[in-house]
This record gives C-alpha cells, sequence and structure tokens, in this order.
C-alpha cells in the first residue's frame, strides 16, 4: 500500500476536525483577542474545483478562519467562472457570494464593468493563492507533430482543419482570465492566431477532460488537477506547464467585494491572515498528502488523490514519453513570495488583455490596479503573523522561454514586441 492509499480522507478529516474545535475553544475574536475583533464572524467564499483552491478549503478545514475570529466563514464550490462571477454581482446579501478564490484577472474585468455587461462592480484582490500549477494539454494526436513547448506543431492541423470548414477549438475557462491567456500566448509564440487559425471556446475547467475525450476540442488550458487526470485516463497529454512559459508566475488571487472589504476591514485582514496561514501549511511538502486527501473529497475537486498528489510533489508524467522527478515546476502556495500580490504582476495580465481586444487600449492600467490591489492589507496581515514583507509592489523585470522580457515601467515596450495581437 503506498503513502498516497493509507492515508484516508477520514484520518485527514478527523484531525482538521479536532483542529477546529480547538480553535474554536479560544476567545470569540481568537488572534484578535487583545483587540477589536473582526466586524462580523461569517464570510461567504467561493472557490472552483482546482487545487489551487486548497488555502481556502484548508483554512476553513484546519479552523483557521475559526482562530482569526470568523468561525462561521462558508467556503462553497461554484460551477464555473461565470457562476463565480455572477453570484459575486449578486453579494452574499442577494444569496450569493462576497468574494472567492478567482482567476487574477477577474477582479479586474469586473471592476471595469468588462464582464458584468458594463455594469462594473468594485473589487479588491488581498492575496495571491499561488504560483505556477496550470497545463496546456492537447489530443493524442497531436504527438506525432511533436507539439510541446512550441505550439508550432500544430498549426498546420490547424490549417487544414480551417479549410475544411471545421475548425481547431482550443478551450480556456474564462475570456480574459489566467487559462485564456497563457493559451493565447502560446499559440501566439508558435505562430498561430488565436483569434484567427483557431476557435477559442470557453468551458468549465471540471468538463475539460471529458470534452477533450468526446473529441470537441483540440487542446485546453486549465489548472490542475485536470491535466493530470488526462494523462492519467490516457485522452491526452500535457503539451506544456504553465510555468515552463514563465517560471513562478502569477495564477489565482482572494478577490472580495470592494464594498464588503469597506466594510469589514479588520474582517478582509482576518480572512486573509486565515489563508495566509493555510498557504505556509500548504507549502510544506510533508503536509501535502493529508491536503490532498482533504481537498481531493466529493465536497471539493472529487477526484482520486492520485489525480492531484504526483504533479504537486513534482512528479510529472507528460503522458507523451516525457517524465520528471523532483520538477521545479510545482505549484506554490508560499515559497517565492506566492501570496504577495505584486502589483507588476497583475499590470502584466492587464497588458495581455488589452494585447487581446479584452480591454481597451485607452484602460489606465496602474489607476486600475492601484484601485484593486490591497497589498497594503496584505503587508498588516504579514506584520500581524510576525512574517516578513517584500520590500516593495514591483517584482521587477519578467522573462518568458520566449525571450520576450515584461518591464513593469515599460509595459508599452512589451505589447509593442508582440507580433500577434488584437488591440482595440
Amino acid at each position: 500500500m503506498t503513502k498516497t492509499q493509507g492515508l484516508t480522507r477520514r484520518g485527514a478529516l478527523t484531525a482538521a476536525a479536532a483542529t477546529l474545535a480547538a480553535a474554536r475553544a479560544l476567545l470569540p475574536t481568537g488572534a484578535f483577542a487583545a483587540g477589536p475583533g473582526p466586524e462580523v464572524a461569517k464570510a461567504r467564499l467561493g472557490f472552483i474545483a482546482l487545487t489551487d483552491s486548497s488555502p481556502l478549503i484548508i483554512a476553513k478545514e484546519r479552523g483557521l478562519f475559526a482562530k482569526y475570529g470568523m468561525p462561521d466563514v462558508e467556503v462553497l464550490k461554484q460551477p464555473s467562472w461565470a457562476g463565480v462571477r455572477d453570484n459575486l454581482v449578486l453579494g452574499s446579501a442577494g444569496g450569493g457570494i462576497d468574494g472567492s478564490h478567482i482567476l487574477t484577472p477577474m477582479p479586474y474585468l469586473l471592476a471595469t464593468g468588462q464582464a458584468t455587461g458594463g455594469k462594473p462592480l468594485p473589487m479588491n484582490i488581498l492575496a495571491r493563492l499561488n504560483l505556477n500549477g496550470q497545463a496546456i494539454s492537447v489530443g493524442n494526436d497531436l504527438k506525432t507533430v511533436k507539439v510541446g513547448l512550441n505550439s508550432g506543431g500544430a498549426k498546420a492541423k490547424f490549417a487544414q482543419l480551417k479549410a475544411a470548414n471545421n475548425i481547431g477549438k482550443v478551450a480556456m475557462t474564462f475570456h480574459g482570465g489566467t487559462h485564456d491567456l497563457w493559451l493565447r500566448y502560446w499559440l501566439a509564440a508558435g505562430g498561430i492566431n488565436p483569434d484567427v487559425d483557431v476557435s477559442t471556446i470557453v468551458i468549465p475547467p471540471a468538463q475539460m477532460v471529458a470534452n477533450l475525450k468526446a473529441g470537441t476540442q483540440d487542446a485546453f488550458c486549465v489548472g490542475e488537477p485536470w491535466g493530470g487526470q488526462t494523462v492519467n485516463q490516457k485522452i491526452g497529454y500535457t503539451a506544456c506547464l504553465t510555468s515552463e512559459l514563465w517560471m513562478n508566475h502569477p495564477e489565482k488571487a482572494l478577490g472580495m467585494r470592494a464594498d464588503w472589504v469597506a466594510a469589514h476591514q479588520r474582517a478582509a485582514q482576518a480572512l486573509t491572515m486565515a489563508v495566509m496561514e493555510a498557504q505556509m501549511w500548504c507549502d510544506q511538502m510533508a503536509n501535502r498528502p493529508a491536503m490532498c486527501s482533504i481537498v481531493s473529497g466529493r465536497q471539493y475537486i472529487n477526484v482520486p488523490i492520485g489525480d492531484i498528489l504526483p504533479r504537486l510533489q513534482g512528479t510529472i508524467d507528460f503522458g507523451d514519453g516525457r517524465t520528471a522527478k523532483a520538477s521545479p515546476h510545482i505549484m506554490k502556495f508560499w515559497a517565492d513570495n506566492a501570496s504577495f500580490p505584486f502589483k507588476s504582476h497583475d499590470l502584466w495580465f492587464l497588458t495581455e488583455d488589452v494585447r487581446w481586444g479584452v480591454l481597451p487600449q485607452s484602460t489606465n492600467k496602474m489607476a486600475l490596479v492601484n484601485q484593486v490591489n490591497r497589498s497594503d492589507i496584505w503587508r498588516a496581515s504579514a506584520k500581524a503573523l510576525g512574517v516578513a514583507a517584500p520590500a516593495g509592489d514591483s517584482r521587477g523585470v519578467e522573462k518568458f522561454f520566449d525571450g520576450k522580457v515584461f518591464d513593469p515601467a515599460n509595459p508599452s515596450a512589451y505589447l509593442a514586441s508582440q507580433p500577434i495581437k488584437k488591440l482595440v
């Protein structure tokens, strides 16, 4: 029996319940006992069935929200990113949610009204949830042309499909979201125009594997565990990991309605502290089997542990003969400042959304970042936790696999360097 098999969900949940009971035994205001506690004990948080939702799930299961004075936080599964958007628009007062595990660009698309029919929904980002941990998967038929980190091998196939009036379909999870941008970057770097040579379609994460199996899409980009499951079920293979495009790239965030944050500033810090502590726990390799035993449960991601754990431990089967052990391309929740919401990263996402016509060129990107990104709340949370924070809000110049460079001091130069784009 392997360690994965031997670690039961029941055992992990029993341990989590004991931690929760201990947290509830604290003073009602938990870690805020020395001063004013959170304004409320409850918040409704959404999540999508993806491995990078783990910090929210673990914060709930291990009693960390209770520890910081918010024992009634709900962590609620959402059917799709469109569902997350719709429930954020509703807010908890309307039966929706106050915040969510979210694609980093989404709060900006909500705040500008781009994703909400022109009616802006002010949003805040309180923390980043992870770095890395996404994959671009393709059908097994593309093995013969060696489609991998270089997407160029698929160009001829997509041209043939288009000529036969059966244009190739590549799937992502939300227009203008992270998976859309990784997929577009990968295609364009190989000379494939994602707005001309293929049809880019939106599919909820948990439906990606079934759609590839049914032959209704040729490639897709989504977070784990769905890339690993695609390989395990021998339906397709991993062309590349997104961290091969950009090592230690930002991914999901903890996003909250801005009106909720404004009305509950101490509670916003309490949520952030609980999630940060969960991220520290999730990032310990010794804890990852226990983490997976919890998050793989039916009420959460609902997949076999074997679809999640190996890639989290750096063991990668790409499905086309390539394998890796102790790979550096692992999902990070805390290491390398994974939790800190660098404003320079949000600026890159907005620049890419301008590149593809999701946002207009006239967008005042830095003003928008300063409006949405609440790195100040993260810094206050870090101080209360006694952990170090980065010196500044920029991680500096970023380099990509194809030689492109993003300097947050000059995003227009980066945009100009990209030959394939769709500016509006």
